[in-house]
């Protein structure tokens, strides 16, 4: 074979290894998704993987609206409960699938006190805040920055929290990043930066049906697994008492997998009363860990679709749709009530700030705050 045709070949090879490469590469691709009430256009950007897997992100809270996955026939189902359009995201706002801030899950009587100097924030959630208030990071219309396309398609949107925003100190700036890969793992990354002390705690609020949101059957038959030894129970206002309790021998031990449904209702359960079913912080064996590592597996027997929640983070959030009921029209017009999803929210512990025993929530400037999380999905075998 000549030099000529030799170059051909190794040319016709590059072309057909590129050709593959690109087939295989995850795909980012934005769109408008529709003006909201102040005028503004919001924005969708769609990921897509070679294996079926795909995420649409809202611009409006940051939001993962949706996350298809092939189920064990190679069937997609959107495994997420939430709106069809963004304008129900602002008008009906439930957290589905939102980036919560600056501080994720509960602060007792909405007060703090940092450096000595005591701090009031709205109390959104009767005597508590919740979320960051009652204008959080879920009720802002983030900035896209990046989108791309390749090995990895991602988009990164960021947010500047002014000082004072919703009670909180320091001008707080932020950026969530969603990166999809050509195995379909869905890897969401949050940071923030401050110009002086204050408490972070972000995370996403999805809320998850393994066997397709809407599903009539819900989620409570799915079964969950969480690597953690101990939970903090809660006082009647959903406050943690500061306790780390042992889950052997109650309805809070995950660590072998288990039906949701089984100790859903045990009302003999004090913090089952309390929390009306799980809304419960997991004290993850692992702790906080430089990279991301297993907090929860969500497996549905049916359709094979499974479920794993990685995180940086030392704690993760498990509520199982407690106070949807019924009147509120999702996805589809599918009417959303308790149990037809749950949340696994990867986050520092609830009331950290007031708590000393806690790993604290504090971030300064010139240290940056950052969480790593990680959606990790494919299908389980099924059950002999």
């Amino acid at each position: 074979m000549g030099w000529k045709a030799r170059l051909r070949l190794v040319a016709s090879a590059a072309a057909l290894l590129g050709t593959a490469q690109a087939a295989r590469a995850a795909e980012a691709r934005q769109e408008s998704a529709g003006k909201l009430a102040d005028g503004s256009e919001a924005q969708a950007i769609t990921l897509k993987a070679a294996n079926g897997v795909s995420a649409r992100v809202l611009s409006y809270g940051a939001t993962l609206q949706s996350l298809m996955v092939p189920g064990r026939t190679g069937k997609p189902a959107d495994i997420l409960l939430g709106y069809d359009d963004v304008q129900s995201y602002e008008k009906r706002p439930n957290y589905f699938g939102v980036t919560v801030g600056r501080y994720a899950n509960r602060i007792a009587g909405g007060a703090f006190t940092l450096d000595g100097k005591a701090y009031q924030l709205p109390l959104n959630d009767k005597t508590n805040s919740l979320h960051g208030g009652f204008k959080g990071f879920d009720k802002q219309n983030w900035k896209v920055v990046t989108v791309k396309s390749g090995p990895v398609a991602s988009v990164t949107l960021s947010h500047v929290s002014p000082d004072g925003d919703q009670g909180y100190p320091g001008t707080l700036t932020t950026r969530v990043t969603y990166s999809l890969d050509e195995k379909g793992n869905l890897g969401i990354t949050f940071e923030a930066e401050t110009d002086k002390p204050t408490i972070v705690n972000m995370t996403n609020h999805a809320l998850f049906n393994m066997a397709g949101e809407g599903s009539p059957m819900g989620a409570m038959g799915q079964r969950l697994t969480i690597p953690a030894s101990t939970y903090t129970p809660v006082d009647a206002r959903l406050i943690p008492t500061g306790e780390l309790r042992k889950v052997a021998g109650t309805v809070f031990d995950f660590r072998a997998p288990k039906r949701i449904v089984d100790g859903l209702r045990d009302g003999t359960d004090e913090q089952i009363r309390f929390g009306r079913g799980y809304d419960h912080n997991f004290a993850l064996d692992k702790g906080q860990t430089a990279t991301p590592q297993l907090a929860a597996r969500l497996v549905d027997p049916a359709s094979g679709r499974m479920l794993e929640v990685l995180t940086t983070e030392p704690g993760v959030q498990f509520y199982t749709g407690n106070f949807l009921d019924g009147t509120l029209a999702g996805k589809g017009g599918h009417l959303y009530r308790m149990g037809d999803g749950i949340a696994l929210e990867p986050q520092k512990f609830p009331d950290a700030p007031n708590q000393p025993g806690f790993l604290p929530a504090r971030v300064d400037p010139g240290k940056p705050y950052r969480h790593v999380m990680i959606f990790r999905v494919g299908t389980a075998p099924k059950a002999k």
